[in-house]
């Protein structure tokens, strides 16, 4: 859902903050990624960023080189 570095940027700001709206921003409500951040984040709040940061960075360049290869 990001559409270039500045969301991106602003995500991961979040994230630090507030895990969970971080990811929600990218994901959406009912996702699995915010329902496991969601669960994290209550459990241990340093965990919940480990996953959010993970989540936004990791499983976005999946994403972005699937559409490259796509288009390729």
């Amino acid at each position: 859902m990001a559409s270039g570095p500045c969301c991106s940027f602003l995500e991961i700001l979040l994230a630090i903050i507030l895990p969970p709206l971080g990811v929600f921003l990218h994901f959406g409500c009912c996702s699995m990624e915010f329902c496991i951040c969601l669960l994290l984040t209550v459990l241990g709040y340093i965990p919940g960023i480990i996953y959010a940061i993970y989540v936004l960075v990791a499983l976005d360049s999946d994403r972005r080189d699937r559409d490259y290869y796509d288009l390729a």
